[in-house]
């Protein structure tokens, strides 16, 4: 029998995704009632102008009084969408203190306060849900969180950020250079005015962060992921990646080492296969493989960022808070119980792709090998060209550690033979 009083919600924040929180609530009200067993009703909307005119939400609700509304009492779940660290945190906190649970997307304050706030929730009693915070619409953190709890996962590999998707999408399929791609980006309304987030990598490695927590059973914070953008990638990285089959895409990895004893979490451009599933992700998608010991290779697929489907996410886990209201009972709460070291990324093993500018003459080669082999890296494939008394040497080694390959590359710089460094890149997914 469905309850008649109605489950309130507050909602802070209304921008794309809140404005379709919000319509979806009152679109799809007597949907989300019945699959709840009670009716769901907006009693808040805090923003920070009241002036604008937001279609389908009564004016009567729209406060810029954040704090008052999740400190009313009577509200059951906060949802909240404005994101960044401050006033985030404390609203959220301040919505644990007051009785109510919260569903969140804000990635950023995830990644770096999650334990604090996974802490605030468990003394309160109260639910902290997230799905929306990684991968837009793609049901990522319930799977790894609950449908793979059984399981014991090894490694979380994938494109968490549409935006520089559609940029290394763009410069592979068409030739066109970062800058060209990035513009096109732009005017499309995939990039931001100011892209550095997306870019630089700070987007993805914040939801690296989450991922490799809930995969890993391990305490993983923004500051434990290494970062690198992708503003250097060049036509020219892709003309060496599709000598090799491959394309580039900007990865999220989380990888648990080989002998189960520590983790690490890692963002940067990568060539992988053309044979791999993630070389098929175009434009603006998301993807994310799951690889683990019982389910073996799983693969996650949609769009990752957007009004429409952000708000689905949202409204998913805002069901399930509701539901576990109605029983007086919560979901799964933070799981780091194996409190696994996360190791630096000296420590990761993986292949390397190195395009060097050295003189065109007699003996270099067997200069630059000599040094890959004094300091234990093995080399596999070598491609040369010359012209003019300069030359270019791509080296694609076998799996080495990030600290044997950074010391190779030192060795290489002092070479008077070699000219420069022209890229250095990794090779993933095989």
């Amino acid at each position: 029998m469905m309850r008649t009083r109605p489950l309130k919600v507050a909602l802070l924040g209304c921008g794309v995704v809140g404005s379709e929180v919000a319509r979806i609530m009152t679109t799809h009200a007597d949907d989300l009632a019945a699959r709840i067993g009670a009716p769901v009703e907006l009693a808040g909307v805090a923003v920070r102008r009241p002036s604008k005119v937001r279609e389908g939400i009564d004016p009567a609700l729209v406060t810029t009084d954040a704090t008052a509304l999740v400190k009313r009492g009577d509200i059951d779940v906060v949802v909240e969408v404005i994101g960044g660290i401050e006033p985030a945190r404390s609203l959220i906190t301040a919505a644990f203190e007051h009785g109510a649970s919260v569903v969140s997307a804000n990635k950023a304050l995830l990644a770096q306060d999650g334990a604090a706030l996974h802490a605030a929730a468990e003394q309160q009693g109260k639910d902290l849900y997230y799905e929306a915070a990684v991968a837009g619409a793609i049901p990522l953190i319930r799977p790894l969180r609950e449908s793979l709890a059984g399981d014991k996962v090894n490694r979380v590999l994938g494109i968490v950020n549409g935006t520089t998707n559609f940029i290394l999408d763009k410069m592979d399929s068409t030739g066109a250079g970062y800058q060209e791609a990035l513009d096109e980006a732009t005017a499309l309304g995939y990039a931001e005015a100011d892209p550095t987030a997306d870019v630089e990598g700070f987007d993805a490695a914040a939801k690296a962060a989450i991922l490799a927590g809930i995969a890993f059973h391990t305490r993983v914070r923004l500051d434990d992921v290494y970062r690198e953008g992708m503003t250097e990638v060049t036509a020219s990285d892709f003309a060496s990646a599709k000598n090799m089959g491959c394309t580039i895409k900007l990865l999220a990895i989380c990888e648990r080492a080989e002998d189960g004893g520590s983790v690490t979490a890692r963002v940067h451009p990568a060539m992988i296969p053309l044979s791999h599933p993630l070389a098929s992700v175009r434009g603006a998608y998301n993807a994310v493989f799951v690889e683990s010991d019982a389910s073996g290779q799983l693969m996650f697929y949609g769009p990752g960022a957007g009004g429409a489907p952000t708000a689905s996410a949202v409204l998913g886990d805002l069901v399930a808070v509701c539901r576990n209201r109605l029983n007086s009972t919560t979901g799964p709460g933070e799981s780091a119980y194996a409190a696994l070291p996360v190791s630096g990324m000296g420590q990761v093993v993986t292949r390397y792709h190195i395009s060097l500018d050295v003189a065109d003459k007699p003996g270099v080669l067997a200069q630059v090998a000599t040094v890959f082999a004094e300091h234990g890296v093995s080399i596999d494939t070598v491609r040369q060209q010359g012209k003019d008394g300069e030359a270019s040497l791509v080296v694609v080694t076998h799996r080495a550690s990030d600290a044997a390959l950074g010391g190779t590359v030192e060795a290489l710089r002092k070479l008077d033979t070699v000219r420069g460094v022209a890229s250095i890149m990794r090779v993933e997914g095989e």
